[in-house]
């Protein structure tokens, strides 16, 4: 049997309700729960041969691997995130053993602890705005006068062009702040994300605002209903969730690879 690591997930708050029956994970392996006084930590073992610290750097390079593992991380985070407070952890964390995590639960007990009050009860959920086509005035150009010469007359041009353009810019982030702070004052928490890239978010519109919203459930509809009266007026939203507070529990693990960790 190759040698296996153990592959981290999430810790959890530790409210006694157990994942479905024959969960599978990372690699098609069961997930389990290793406990600690109110934590519990999703685990599953995966072969070093594929995650250890090598070959792992090759697999990174594999797209579809890459899409594949995190398609399987994310389903048992969310699965514990339906149960329970939920802190999840960075794709493809991997410890040497299992008492490694025991150790981790012992000696971080209080930083969890403290992050998973902050998320309790809330979940997390997306909003992307986008400024429609045709939103704004097209560029204003400044009339060459009729003693301009061609060069002097074009640099006009052009200059109202940016003029315009920088404009344009300046409201757009305007729009942007307004957005983020109403929904802010509908959630826990904010985080604005780097507006994706077109490239990226597949659309052709310019994106605004990409922001992430730590959502008290007794409030869900109330965040819902504001993400749609900011609907309109050249801007579209997109309200994607719930998921796991994937951007409000951010603690550093320090290293995690399996090689690195000799010492518990």
């Amino acid at each position: 049997m190759a040698e296996a690591g153990t592959y981290l997930y999430a810790i959890a708050q530790n409210v006694g309700r157990a994942l479905p029956d024959q969960m599978v994970g990372v690699a098609g392996a069961p997930v389990r729960a290793i406990t600690h006084e109110n934590l519990v930590a999703y685990v599953s073992p995966v072969p070093l041969e594929e995650f250890g610290e090598e070959p792992l750097r090759r697999s990174l390079e594999d797209l579809d691997w890459v899409g594949g593992t995190a398609r399987a991380h994310n389903r048992v985070v969310e699965a514990v995130a339906e149960e329970a407070p939920t802190a999840p952890v960075r794709l493809v964390t991997v410890y040497s053993t299992e008492d490694q995590v025991r150790d981790l639960l012992r000696r971080r007990h209080d930083d969890f602890t403290e992050v998973l009050a902050h998320v309790s009860g809330c979940r997390e959920w997306g909003v992307k705005a986008y400024a429609e086509p045709g939103t704004g005035a097209p560029p204003a150009e400044e009339a060459p006068a009729e003693t301009d010469s061609p060069g002097t007359a074009y640099l006009k041009r052009r200059r109202a062009s940016l003029r315009s353009r920088e404009d344009a810019w300046r409201l757009a982030a305007r729009r942007a702040e307004d957005i983020h702070a109403a929904l802010v004052s509908v959630s826990v928490a904010g985080h604005r994300h780097r507006p994706q890239d077109p490239q990226l978010s597949g659309r052709e519109e310019v994106m605004l605002l990409n922001g992430a919203y730590l959502v008290d459930e007794d409030r869900r509809e109330e965040f819902t209903a504001a993400v749609d009266s900011l609907r309109g007026q050249g801007i579209e939203m997109q309200l994607t969730g719930p998921w796991a507070p994937y951007s409000f529990t951010s603690i550093d693990l320090g290293p995690t690879r399996a090689e690195a960790l000799d010492d518990p």
